[in-house]
């Protein structure tokens, strides 16, 4: 085994590789850029060596840097983690060129899988089932447009070097091909530097069942099956193990057929063999098909450790340390059900967009396996991916662990910025989901209804009041007291862009009335807990440097009013369009005296390795465009004005008698 090794990553990923060695007394090198020399995964090290700038760039891809840092620290090896570097043949072979290891597959193995078109040549050879589509050199869009036609619609168009959903566009008839060819070209192009694309049969209730494979470079086993079928975007939400009504028959034909692909490549290490399964008809041992092989550790293994009770990291480590292959395959055996949410902080109603900010406040119940790589206090970079942290349960059966996994939900404290709990609850809470009826367009046919923001209820509002009011522990003995009636207090507050007026009656030590509204509640605090109108809640209120939360089932998140607020100064009605969060200005389409239309796009913005497209929010004329493309803006800074909407009445050259006219 290793005496020291470089984790060649950061957050949550960094510490979880951290976390295993730790327990087998193997030491680690952190590494890490500008802005992340205070992160979690720096704290956690024995060593630290800061790589550069904050963009990964300059940073965390800096490979020669990486390599540098492992010989000036006396690591042995180097663990990728996943993302960045972990499927970089080049730098595998720099990285065994300067005399490590690399904690992974063979540079060759990568190669082998890192162009979907070959990985597929190559996959059916090995007589893995592959989906009907052209993987052609010939890239000219007449011909491709053609192979389309052949394959028959709906087709699906996939940049050969992507992953993560990129580069991907669904078409459902030839009148669309040529715009979602251009555009997939172009995403593939600014991600992998490669706009080759490939064209194959998009399955009408496909699911997304993936086996986890593990080899030594000469023999491979696999580890049962994963079900990631609840996406957006073609990014992973939810994942499971095992996957819901999979038969014994259907097991063994995925697991067989893993295993031959990860042996026809002589793999070593932890990897991913990605089928896309049609569900229309249950799940048949002759409906699924080889996607790609992700070669590398997954964001989603640790539902696979939970069902299984191996830790595939420390796998990792002894094969790369030249262990053999640490288990049969007869030696394996499945375990309960597990289920792993990932917790991003983003801003569902608004598309999903990424968001930013520090958090202020951040808690997790103690009843679950959380992976994180941030703590209270820390900020979420607008430089790399916005996860949180990743919510892990186990239990004997899905329906008990799907019914954990929302009490760990409600039970998640984050405070600071915006995320996507209460759409993962509400994703918990389906009905369809609860019954095991998934495949990937389930989001996407359910996102008006699993999107909107919870509101809080009068209740929750005037707990809040409370705490604004510095109320929220419940006052000492005797507060409140005045000789001939209760005190009263007023006490505003705002909920997103909702001004909230409270009156506030201490009635004694810990008892309150307070009003909102029409409503009133009678609130008091008894052995630690919250009663609102004669029935105890697990409420909890929290004042923090944002503001006061309270958490009830779902994060409530108040401030205190901003006297200077305009309702309406902002937004796209407003006249201007300001960026959602910070990032590069990728294009821009219009300049002053244009005339563009309610939904006419004005510019690209590039942030979170996500590119978004902003648009007009009414009809008028381009007055300012205040950016170029490539300047890098922060939240909110306003990018492209229309002109006044001018309408009779604001008009000053008539009367309003005139206008009536």
């Amino acid at each position: 085994m290793f005496e020291r090794i470089l984790i060649a990553n950061r957050g949550e990923i960094a510490c979880r590789v951290i976390d295993t060695c730790r327990r087998l007394g193997v030491q680690t090198v952190a590494v890490h850029s500008d802005v992340d020399a205070g992160a979690r995964h720096v704290a956690m090290a024995d060593m630290a060596v800061n790589l550069g700038g904050a963009a990964p760039r300059d940073s965390y891809l800096r490979g020669d840097a990486i390599i540098a840092a492992a010989l000036a620290t006396g690591a042995e090896a180097i663990h990728p983690g996943y993302g960045f570097l972990s499927e970089n043949p080049d730098f595998v072979e720099a990285v065994e060129a300067a005399g490590l290891v690399f904690i992974g597959p063979s540079a060759a193995a990568i190669r082998a899988m890192g162009l979907k078109d070959a990985a597929k040549a190559l996959m059916a050879e090995a007589g893995v089932p592959v989906v009907p589509g052209y993987q052609g050199a010939d890239q000219d869009p007449a011909r491709l447009a053609a192979e389309a036609e052949a394959i028959g619609y709906p087709v699906l168009i996939k940049a050969v070097a992507g992953g993560g959903g990129k580069g991907m566009r669904r078409v459902e008839g030839p009148e669309g091909f040529a715009g979602a060819l251009e555009a997939a070209r172009a995403e593939a192009r600014g991600a992998f530097g490669n706009d080759h694309v490939l064209v194959e049969k998009y399955v009408a209730t496909p699911r997304h069942i993936e086996l986890q494979v593990f080899g030594d470079g000469a023999r491979a086993v696999h580890l049962f099956e994963r079900d990631c079928s609840l996406q957006r975007r073609h990014q992973k939400v939810i994942e499971e193990a095992p996957a819901p009504g999979m038969t014994p028959e259907m097991r063994a034909a995925m697991g067989a057929a893993a295993v031959r692909a990860a042996e026809a490549i002589g793999y070593a290490g932890a990897g991913t063999v990605e089928f896309i399964v049609d569900a229309s008809d249950g799940l048949r041992p002759d409906r699924f098909w080889f996607m790609e092989m992700n070669t590398r550790l997954q964001v989603e293994h640790p539902v696979t450790e939970a069902v299984t009770g191996v830790d595939l990291v420390a796998w990792q480590l002894r094969v790369a340390s030249g262990e053999p292959l640490p288990a049969r395959q007869e030696d394996l055996s499945l375990r309960g059900h597990a289920f792993e949410a990932r917790l991003y902080a983003e801003d569902v109603p608004k598309g999903f967009l990424p968001a930013t900010g520090r958090l202020t406040h951040l808690a997790f119940p103690a009843d679950a396996r959380i992976e994180t790589g941030v703590r209270a206090g820390d900020e979420i970079s607008p430089w790399y991916d916005p996860m949180i942290a990743k919510l892990v349960v186990h239990g004997p059966t899905r329906q008990s662990a799907l019914r954990k996994l929302d009490r760990v939900l409600a039970g998640c404290e984050v405070a600071g910025s915006v995320t996507n709990l209460a759409f993962l609850r509400a994703l918990a809470r389906h009905g369809g989901f609860f019954a095991g009826e998934v495949d990937t367009g389930l989001i996407d046919r359910e996102v008006e209804t699993l999107s909107p923001a919870p509101v809080p209820c009068s209740r929750a509002r005037a707990l809040a009041a409370l705490g604004a009011a510095g109320l929220h522990e419940g006052g000492p003995d005797g507060a409140g007291f005045t000789l001939w009636a209760p005190l009263v207090q007023a006490q505003g507050l705002r909920f997103g862009e909702a001004e909230i007026e409270a009156r506030i009656e201490t009635r004694g030590a810990g008892s309150f009335r307070v009003g909102i509204g029409e409503a009133t509640h009678e609130i008091t605090r008894r052995g630690g807990a919250w009663w609102v109108d004669g029935a105890p809640t697990p409420a909890r209120i929290v004042v923090h440097a944002a503001g006061v939360s309270v958490f009830w089932g779902n994060n409530y998140h108040f401030t205190a009013p901003d006297p200077l607020h305009r309702a309406g100064a902002a937004g796209p009605g407003a006249g201007h369009v300001e960026a959602p969060m910070p990032g590069l200005v990728k294009a821009v389409f219009v300049a002053p005296g244009d005339t563009v239309a309610q939904g006419a796009r004005l510019a690209i913005l590039e942030a979170m390795k996500m590119e978004h497209t902003l648009t007009a929010g009414r009809d008028g004329v381009v007055s300012e465009v205040l950016v170029a493309e490539g300047a890098q803006v922060s939240a909110g800074a306003p990018l492209i004005l229309l002109a006044p909407d001018e309408t009779p009445n604001e008009r000053t050259d008539e009367s309003p008698e005139e206008a009536a006219e």
